[in-house]
Formats: C-alpha cells, structure tokens, sequence
C-alpha cells in the first residue's frame, strides 16, 4: 500500500497493492503525455463533436426562471449520445487504453449510464469490454443492462454485499488485478487512487469551459451559482472546474435517501467522515448507514477527493436532498420545460429550487443537467399515478 502524492490537500492519494503501482505509475505517465499531444487531443475533439454531439447548448429555463424566481440556465448534458455526461470521460480514456495497446476495457456501472458509455467506445475502438453492475440495479435499468449487452458489452452482475454501485468497483477492482497487462479499468467518476481522479477531472472539464463561454454570451457575465448532482462527482466537477477561481459559488447535492434523519441515505460530504476507499483517502458514510438513494448513479458511500477537499476549504457547499424532493423535480422539470431528467439531476434541480426561492432569489444559476430520464421510467411510473 502507498498514499502516493495528494494532489486535493489531505485527500486523494494512491492506496493500493504493490502489484497495481507500476500500472497507475504508466497510466499516470501517459495520461500526462497524451494532454500534451495535439494529435491526441485533435482526434478526442473530434470524437467529441462528431460522436458525442458536443458542445451541448445552454438553455435558459424560462418558466423554471418565472416559477423560481432566478434566472436557472440548463446545461444540456443530457442531449450528448448515450444521455449523459459519462462519454465525455469515457471518450478520453478509450482513447488513451486503445494507445497503450490495451484490449479490454472493464467499468463499473450504477445507473447504468457509464456502463452504456463504456459499451459505446469499447464498441467504437474494437475493444472487448466487461461491465461490473451490483444486482439491485441491474434489476431497476433493465433498458441500459439491454444496450449495453445490444453493443457487444458483457454484464456482470455483482451478488455481494449490499449488491450496488461500491460492490461493482470492489468487482472491477478485483478483475483489474487479475489482468492488468490486457485491461484498462475505465473508473467512472473523479473517484479512486491517482491519477483517476485528476484524470476524470481533465476529460469533463469540457462542460464547465462551455458553460463559461455560454453563460457569458448569454448574460455577459458569470452565474452567481452553479449547482449539480454528487455522487461520485465528475459531472460537478466538470462544470465547477472552469469557474474556480471566479466568484462562482458552487453548491452540490446528493443523495438523502428518505429523509434527514434517515440511516438511509448517500451523503458522505453531509454525513460521513474521512476514510480509505477503493485507494483514495476521502469522504466516507458510516458503516451503519444504509447506502440507498432512489437514483442508482448516486449509490455510492464515498466522493471523490476534491469535492472532498472543496467541503473542507469551503469551497463549495454539499446538501443531501431526499428522494422525495428529487422526484418532484423530476416531474416538475418534466412538465414546465418538456425536459425528463435523470433522477441522478433531479437531485440538483431540487436544490437548485430550494437556492432559487433563498439566498439566490433573483440570481443566476447555472444547473448542470447531467442525464436524460429515459433510463427512469420504470422507477417514475411506480411513483407516480398519472391515469
């Protein structure tokens, strides 16, 4: 084991086997060497025009706007090939993998989005490709288990544990000490040992250079706030990255399960304390906590170590919102704007309310509308009676 170098203050590091140094020592390597190359950045470009569908648009959420009280901008993450923000990432490191002579990929999925991501590029570079998914969701995204089996992808469902997202990781971990000669983990979100997060960071840090760019066409100035969902994080910090040293405060919001008071829940930022998981040191729940949120993607007892760090230095600030809120923002954005949400962003989008109607009355804020909702139909219509 090594805490390595900690990039986010006392957070971050490299806890793992000896066996897994030397790997993470070259994918460090190459990772630094291929920011640098312009043919390697060139053909990422490219792909993210041309696959992914980027730049995504700003949108100015009028009757959201009207309703709330400030000016609320969607940064339209969700209209990206796939529904979400995941194949920014996964885009990148496909990239690196293919370039390193990798040819396997293996990923760990909750909701389901990375591991269609994953299934796409593996699919798009001629990589085999493995994805590790916990039982209970792949019971809850039938459709997304479905594409990514229909792109050539396996599924390996995960039975241990509490059968969810850090079971999966746990899983892909596992395999990954197995055959790191062939295989290239492609990590999900801002989380687990060097140089992932900063890596992850890199690759979708896309959305908050466009929205900077966006907001201040639109506006001709910066947002007052910018507001997204936290799970692991990398949707949040691809949009608060670009904004850092602006007066930009930054507001995240996870998963709180079925009230405050709940032993149910996933908020580590909120609730948990520091600890090692899957080799970073971080925000950890507590043993005794259930990890449970009504949205699969944020099933997951720890935070990457910047937001870690952010929550410390006060950068930013974490709320944990209840499943309850989260789905009358799902239906709320469904019906004022004709937008389906993913669960996972219908979490931001409440807190984006509560900010709206408070301290931000009148401000602008810039919400990071991270997945589209499709993948949530089943759970929505088990909610909601809409006969």
């Amino acid at each position: 084991m090594s805490d390595g170098d900690h990039e986010f203050g006392s957070y971050g590091g490299r806890y793992v086997p000896e066996d897994l140094q030397e790997a993470l020592d070259q994918l460090a390597a190459g990772f630094d060497q291929a920011v640098e190359d312009p043919e390697y950045r060139q053909r990422l470009d490219s792909l993210l025009r041309d696959y992914a569908g980027r730049p995504t648009p700003l949108y100015h959420a009028e009757t959201l706007s009207e309703r709330w009280g400030a000016d609320v901008y969607l940064k339209r993450e969700d209209l990206l090939h796939g529904g979400a923000h995941k194949i920014n990432n996964t885009l990148g490191q496909g990239l690196l993998a293919a370039h390193a002579g990798k040819t396997r990929l293996i990923a760990e999925t909750g909701a389901g989005q990375h591991g269609t991501a994953t299934a796409m590029v593996g699919a798009m570079l001629g990589l085999d490709t493995e994805i590790y998914m916990g039982k209970k969701d792949v019971e809850r995204q039938k459709m997304n288990v479905f594409r990514m089996r229909l792109m050539g992808a396996q599924v390996n469902e995960v039975t241990r544990g509490g059968e969810g997202l850090a079971d999966a990781v746990d899983a892909a971990l596992e395999d990954l000490v197995e055959n790191v000669d062939s295989t290239h983990y492609l990590v999900g979100s801002v989380v687990g040992p060097d140089p992932f997060p900063r890596m992850v960071r890199e690759f979708q840090s896309v959305i908050g250079e466009e929205a900077r760019e966006q907001i201040q066409e639109k506006t001709d100035g910066l947002p007052d706030a910018c507001v997204a969902c936290v799970g692991g994080g990398s949707n949040a910090i691809g949009l608060f990255h670009a904004f850092r040293d602006d007066d930009v405060a930054f507001y995240g919001a996870e998963g709180g399960g079925e009230g405050a008071d709940s032993t149910r829940h996933a908020a580590p930022l909120a609730a948990g304390e520091d600890e090692v998981i899957h080799g970073m040191h971080t925000r950890v729940i507590d043993d005794d906590v259930d990890v449970h949120s009504v949205s699969a993607g944020l099933d997951y007892p720890g935070v990457g170590p910047e937001h870690a760090m952010f929550r410390e230095i006060g950068r930013a600030e974490y709320t944990a919102v209840t499943d309850d809120e989260a789905l009358a923002a799902f239906r709320e954005l469904s019906e004022a704007e004709g937008i389906i949400p993913a669960l996972e962003t219908s979490h931001a989008l409440a807190h984006a309310k509560q900010l709206a109607e408070g301290e931000h009355s009148r401000d602008t804020i810039v919400v990071n509308l991270s997945g589209r909702g499709d993948k949530d139909m089943d759970t929505a219509a088990e909610k909601f009676d809409l006969s």
